[in-house]
């Protein structure tokens, strides 16, 4: 691939008309006209150490025997840097592996043709996030996942150098990390869990059925009795489990259906809400409220039940006081709000809520959850949120569009 280089003068190349962002002002994602040019860095190759470091180097921190700057393809990471026009002047060995652009092809060239990052939507991420022609306050872009025409997974986070607070960008640093590592963590992280969770009621099957089987006729009919009601539990408990893991694969593989018919959102509220009162909670914990007239919903009915069910366990196994099912007609198709009464959930805790294995220090559980519930909303076309709720404990909020029903 060769080292990585950086370049303040690119060279003119074949597809220059086309990339520059700077020819072409109908382009949103382009470069800000009024950025200041850089300086000139440039060097003869073969002699790095001598020459001035890049304003990306750490020249205050010598990290060899000459004291000599950190250079780009010492960095465990992919690093590409874009200058002001947004030509690629700086491409590290590692960057050239993970996108599979060589060093040489990428320096001079238009960002864009040489990162052709696509959200995992599909949609041209660079056109989503505009680092030139977005707004000037911005300083960074969180690392995510995006992906490669090849549909590779690449981890990608961004730096917005600029001339002075909110001025023009004259720099964009963009670090690039391969997400097969975290993948394999998760997975390990996943399987680790589940073993975990079935230990439990596993060791309890089988210690009471080999007491029921050994000592059958030394036991009461009430002792055979509470033993068969917890083997029956802790087999509900397994089976859960297992739903819980064939939905995670079917999100995560995006092959999670959808059948769609007319359901009535309030009902299935009510059920919802009937079968814990079933199971044991006081009526009165929980409070169900419709408002206005709600569409004609076309909605997969097991499905809703499961994100019913999820969010209104959450908020009774974590919250307190009375838990609100509100639901009401939003633009285009109806919202539903699960509320408690609890402490809520913390502001810097709400962007992981709905991430796998995500638990607080109260929470047990796989943590699996709100990330299935999140996977069954968006499958069905709509959005969830969490917040605080008016009472003060935590709002989960999820909206579905009326849907259309599907002929086969």
């Amino acid at each position: 691939m060769g080292s990585g280089r950086q370049v303040d003068h690119p060279a003119e190349d074949a597809d220059r008309g086309a990339a520059d962002p700077s020819r072409d002002p109908g382009q949103g994602t382009g470069p800000a006209a009024d950025a200041p040019p850089e300086t000139d860095e440039s060097h003869t190759p073969g002699t790095r150490d001598a020459r001035p470091a890049a304003p990306w180097e750490v020249a205050e921190a010598p990290v060899g025997p000459g004291g000599t700057p950190l250079h780009p393809d010492e960095l465990p990471d992919g690093v590409a840097v874009a200058d002001a026009r947004g030509r690629i002047v700086l491409f590290n060995a590692q960057a050239a592996q993970l996108v599979g652009v060589p060093v040489e092809s990428a320096l001079g060239r238009d960002y864009r043709a040489v990162l052709p990052f696509l959200g995992l939507d599909g949609n041209d991420w660079w056109e989503a996030s505009d680092p030139y022609g977005g707004a000037r306050d911005r300083v960074r872009q969180p690392e995510r996942a995006l992906l490669l025409p090849d549909e590779r997974e690449i981890l990608v986070a961004a730096r917005y150098v600029r001339a002075r607070p909110g001025g023009a960008l004259v720099r964009l640093v963009v670090t690039l990390r391969d997400a097969s590592a975290r993948a394999e963590r998760s997975r390990a992280d996943l399987v680790s869990q589940v073993a975990h969770e079935l230990r439990s009621p596993l060791t309890s099957v089988k210690g009471f059925t080999s007491t029921l089987l050994t000592k059958w006729e030394r036991l009461t009919d009430k002792q055979k009795l509470f033993m068969l009601e917890t083997v029956n539990a802790d087999a509900d408990r397994v089976t859960r489990l297992i739903h819980d893991l064939l939905d995670v694969s079917r999100i995560e593989s995006g092959r999670l259906e959808v059948r769609r018919q007319v359901v009535d959102l309030t009902e299935a509220v009510r059920r919802v809400v009937a079968g814990r009162v079933a199971s044991g909670e006081p009526e009165e914990r929980f409070r169900v409220e419709t408002r206005g007239e709600l569409p004609r919903m076309w909605l997969d009915p097991d499905k809703i039940e499961q994100i019913l069910l999820n969010l209104v366990e959450n908020g009774v196994r974590h919250g307190a006081g009375t838990v609100s099912i509100v639901i009401e007609p939003c633009e285009g198709g109806a919202a539903v709000s699960v509320r408690d009464e609890g402490q809520g959930i913390a502001p810097e805790t709400i962007p992981r809520v709905f991430r796998q294995f995500w638990r607080s220090k109260r929470r047990s559980g796989t943590g699996l959850g709100l990330f299935i519930v999140k996977g069954l909303v968006e499958a069905h076309g709509g959005t969830i949120t969490v917040g605080r709720a008016p009472s003060g404990g935590a709002e989960f909020r999820f909206t579905m569009p009326a849907g259309a029903p599907e002929f086969v």
